[in-house]
Parts: structure tokens; sequence; C-alpha cells
């Protein structure tokens, strides 16, 4: 796995979490069709650019998108 195909994952993972639902991770696994290691590489990538955020329960962590809108 290198960085384009990891880019590519997480444009995918943005796609499905762009319906502004929360998604637990093994929905999101489902509906992506990536293994563990790819989705968590994109859920990294879209972390790092501040693109989803996490909410944890005892149950299940979901993940969303985090809308930043600059006005300037």
């Amino acid at each position: 796995m290198d960085k384009f195909q990891i880019g590519k994952n997480a444009g995918k993972v943005w796609d499905l979490l762009n319906d502004n639902k929360r998604w637990s991770y093994s929905d999101l696994k489902k509906a992506s069709k990536l293994s563990d290691r790819e989705l968590n590489a994109a859920i990294g990538w879209l972390a790092r650019e501040n693109k989803i955020d996490f909410e944890c329960s005892d149950q299940d962590d979901h993940l969303f998108l985090s809308v930043n809108v600059y006005i300037g």
C-alpha cells in the first residue's frame, strides 16, 4: 500500500461519510469493502486533514464528517 492508494481509499471513505450520518466502524468497513489496514489508513488520512470527527461510546465508535468553514 502506498500514499496514492491510501489517498484513493480516503476518497472512498469521504464519499460514504458525505451523507451526513454517523457511521459505525463496522458499517463503514462493510460499505467500503476495505480491509482493517486500508480503512484505518484512510481514516488516519482524513483525520490528519481535520475532515472527520469521532464519537466514542461504550458500544461502538462512530465517525462523521467535520465541516470546516473558513470565512475571511
